[in-house]
């Protein structure tokens, strides 16, 4: 299996504490969703990122896994671990665009949208 970097954006409470980010990674990652479409702001994320960077035609990709995950309330990236720079500027900058909080689960840091490149 390929060694990625993963990266997730949330519709989350701006007021979201890094401890209720970090519960609601791992109940997904237990498998438990919200059903339903995707929140407006994810949607849109969802189009602008695979706009830059396809998750369907993955030929020359930055993604270690396609398609991404698109759940109601979240994106999962899982980033092939030589992508280029841009591409984590690119997520983060999308992810302020649209309102939404970024979370780097390796680390387990939560970056709220106004603290991300304007």
């Amino acid at each position: 299996m390929p060694v990625s970097f993963d990266l997730v954006v949330w519709a989350m409470d701006p007021d979201a504490s890094a401890d209720d980010v970090g519960a609601a990674f791992e109940l997904c990652r237990q498998g438990e969703h919200v059903d339903g479409a995707p929140h407006r702001k994810i949607a849109e994320f969802y189009a602008a990122m695979t706009a830059v960077y396809p998750d369907r035609d993955t030929n020359g990709s930055p993604w270690a896994v396609t398609p991404l995950h698109v759940a109601t309330d979240h994106v999962e990236m899982k980033l092939d671990e030589e992508c280029p720079d841009e591409v984590l500027l690119t997520v983060e900058e999308l992810a302020g665009k649209h309102g939404l909080m970024l979370f780097d689960p390796q680390g387990g840091t939560v970056y709220p949208p106004g603290a991300m490149s304007s």
